[in-house]
């Protein structure tokens, strides 16, 4: 597919194949949409985990099969998470290029077309997916150095295949299921090898570009450091984890592990949730929920990130009366089956809300140095200030107040 280009920005999909492990003969689809500037100078990367299922067709795999046959568009094409999280004037403001992974991610292996949570194997593509394209760009061509150079839009750019793009600083953020699989990409391929290989989930990624005699990539863990993605922040939208490795503990071990791996983290790391949203915070939608309350120390997702270490940098904000789908730009049938009776809608004064919160969360990082921050930097900083408020940005949507106020951190 060529760049589709809208005014300064190019929009591309890539298609591949991933292997998670050599270890592993465990091969899934990829799809990468990414949105950069057309100079080919982006001065950081979001990498977005999708909250909805990534397919609902029980013919999944005969239209699999069709699509090598007739070589058409094969079924993943058929989602399209950017149209549902079009949160790209945020990018654009700021000269940053956004990204979106899909794949065929299995909670069950025999029903691709599921997830709702507990398997790490989306956070492990997503990671890999950011790490694909800084260090070879929008193309699938990973194999062709002249294909590579023009495609790399990191600032400054690369120099052919074996370059370096410097321009690595990556939020890896998500919505409902894709926010807890953002945990486990934010906490970098060592926790992502180490926890992996402990949990049944070997990770050592391996990318083809195709299906009869395929080329590959090197696996991650011969790339230089700085060809893989650098966390510097995360940030969840309700993030569901599903199972939590209490029913399937192989299949879906769900993100604990993850989560108490980023509160030894020092990186900036926000959680948002809704007041209403019992898909995140109903334990029987999300094992564990979450977010329970300030005094809560072990059971929620936010009291893993926030108390299993003394110096967590873990933070939370609620929307007064947010629902669980608002926060996307346009109404999505299977996301909205989460909520059954929204206060906001699609496109409206929360997912404005959160266009305005990445604008925010970007500006912030993108004013760091190399060196990273110190708490106090990310405590007190522009990005907090102005979510510390009754009614934060334009949108009109409204903050619990917390006893220390309307972000709460770990005390």
């Amino acid at each position: 597919m060529h760049p589709i280009e809208v005014g300064y920005y190019d929009f591309q999909r890539i298609y591949l194949w991933l292997q998670y492990s050599d270890k592993l003969p465990l091969f899934t689809e990829i799809v990468i949409e990414v949105f950069y500037p057309n100079d080919m100078q982006a001065k950081g990367l979001v990498m977005f985990d999708h909250g909805f299922l990534i397919g609902t067709d029980l013919l999944f795999y005969p239209q699999l099969l069709l699509s090598k046959i007739t070589n058409k568009e094969t079924p993943l094409f058929q989602v399209n998470p950017s149209r549902y999280y079009n949160y790209t004037k945020a990018a654009v403001d700021n000269k940053w290029a956004m990204a979106f992974v899909t794949t065929c991610h299995q909670q069950v292996e025999g029903m691709p077309w599921t997830d709702f949570g507990g398997s790490p194997r989306v956070g492990q593509a997503a990671y890999a997916a950011a790490s694909y394209l800084i260090r070879y760009g929008a193309t699938h061509k990973y194999n062709d150095p002249k294909a590579v150079e023009k495609a790399l839009f990191l600032s400054p750019k690369g120099v052919g295949i074996e370059g370096n793009c410097m321009g690595n600083k990556v939020i890896f953020a998500g919505h409902s299921v894709g926010g807890a699989h953002a945990q486990a990409a934010a906490c970098g391929f060592e926790a992502l090898q180490d926890i992996g290989g402990s949990t049944f989930k070997h990770y050592d990624p391996i990318f083809y570009n195709g299906e009869v005699c395929p080329r590959h990539t090197p696996p991650l863990s011969k790339w230089d450091p700085e060809q893989m993605a650098t966390a510097a922040g995360l940030l969840q939208l309700s993030p569901v984890d599903g199972a939590g490795g209490q029913i399937i503990p192989i299949l879906a071990p769900g993100m604990k592990p993850y989560r108490e791996q980023l509160s030894r983290i020092p990186m900036p790391n926000l959680m948002v949730t809704g007041s209403s949203d019992s898909a995140c915070l109903d334990p029987k939608n999300s094992n564990p929920p979450a977010w329970i309350d300030v005094n809560d120390k072990k059971s929620s997702q936010y009291a893993q990130m926030a108390y299993t270490c003394k110096d967590s940098w873990a933070a939370t904000c609620m929307v007064e009366n947010g629902s669980h789908c608002s926060y996307l730009s346009e109404e999505n049938g299977i996301c909205s089956m989460a909520d059954t009776k929204p206060i906001y809608l699609a496109g409206g004064a929360e997912y404005l809300f959160t266009s305005e919160l990445f604008n925010q969360y970007i500006q912030f990082v993108a004013a760091t140095g190399p060196s990273g921050c110190s708490f106090s930097d990310w405590k007190n900083s522009s990005l907090i200030k102005w979510l510390n408020n009754p009614q934060p940005g334009a949108s009109g949507v409204s903050l619990k107040s917390f006893p220390d106020g309307y972000v709460h951190f770990p005390v």
